[in-house]
């Protein structure tokens, strides 16, 4: 054969490659996009479990191209250049092989473009989904309007949250050895086992601990927020459907790390105003003796009571230990 008929026969080959590959690649990326796609974890519950759904979609639908390239490519070499195969010659790459400048420019251009566009992509996704549900810690850069002031009326005790108000909603997420509690500083301040949310409503997840290191992961809202003791780490969703969820800590916190979890539930604005009325109302005299409202806590001797451990044995809290370092004689 002709060096002219070998560099047709191989330009050939590459056609009829690139030909299979551009098919199956968009057959795969619209099966993917439109039977996979929209029920692809973790769902659609809130904005942010939405553009995470979007977002894996994205990079699977980039991705999807590059694996059938490399499974076609050892397709085609495993079945055309066989050197099994009596009419084919030893594999050899030859002279061209060696120095092929416009191979190693192609993947230079494309790699580094690819990898850009994420960057890019990942960027604009962080800045529009005010974080995208993750912890900022307690001066959040991306927050949506209104947050810093319902966040300060809340602290100051003159908060409150109505449905279809638009406001934002924020809601205390407190870890300890090993259990999660919510308190609702904008009905009372009233503390809940359950963490239960308004459909439809900006929520402003203030989370901090009151001993170890725990980490609050609603999985299902796609929300996740380190738990460090005196630090109010605040993160952002928007809920946009009624469902269940669940709460796990995602940090190791002791022995009963596995058994730290919880479930929640995103009901109706006026299912929410019923439950957090009445629950305000019940919890009242509770309420009175929990340490008065903050981001954070300071765990004393005998509990959560918002005070530090007293110096030496000045006015301790036990009449048996001493807490902290003795003063000077």
């Amino acid at each position: 054969m002709s060096p002219e008929s070998e560099m047709g026969s191989e330009e050939n080959h590459f056609r009829r490659i690139v030909i299979i590959w551009i098919v199956l690649s968009v057959v795969l990326d619209l099966l993917f996009w439109f039977l996979v796609g929209p029920h692809v974890p973790p769902g659609r519950m809130t904005t942010t479990a939405k553009d995470n759904q979007f977002d894996f979609n994205v990079l699977m639908v980039i991705g999807l191209p590059v694996i059938v390239g490399v499974w076609e490519w050892l397709g085609y070499a495993a079945i055309k250049w066989n050197v099994k195969r009596k009419d084919m010659p030893e594999s050899v790459g030859g002279p061209s092989a060696a120095d092929n400048q416009r191979a190693v420019v192609s993947w230079i251009v494309i790699t580094t473009v690819v990898v850009l566009a994420l960057a890019v992509f990942g960027t604009i996704a962080l800045y529009a989904g005010n974080g995208s549900g993750s912890g900022e810690g307690p001066n959040p850069i991306l927050q949506p309007a209104g947050a810093f002031k319902a966040e300060t009326a809340a602290l100051a005790g003159t908060g409150s949250w109505s449905p279809n108000s638009n406001e934002v909603l924020p809601v205390q997420v407190i870890a300890q050895q090993w259990k999660f509690t919510y308190r609702y500083p904008t009905f009372g301040g009233f503390e809940s086992p359950d963490l239960i949310l308004p459909v439809n409503t900006e929520i402003a997840f203030n989370v901090t601990s009151l001993d170890v290191i725990h980490s609050f992961w609603a999985y299902q809202l796609e929300v996740k927020a380190d738990a460090n003791p005196i630090e109010n780490n605040v993160a952002f969703t928007k809920t946009e459907q009624l469902g269940n969820f669940e709460v796990r800590c995602s940090e190791l916190c002791g022995i009963w790390h596995g058994a730290m979890f919880n479930p929640g539930k995103v009901i109706s604005e006026s299912a929410f105003m019923t439950w957090a009325s009445s629950t305000e109302s019940t919890n009242a005299t509770n309420t009175a003796n929990l340490p008065p409202f903050a981001w954070t806590y300071v765990p004393d001797a005998n509990g959560a009571a918002g005070g530090y451990y007293p110096d030496g044995n000045v006015t301790p809290y036990s009449t048996v230990e001493i807490y902290g370092s003795k003063q000077p004689s």
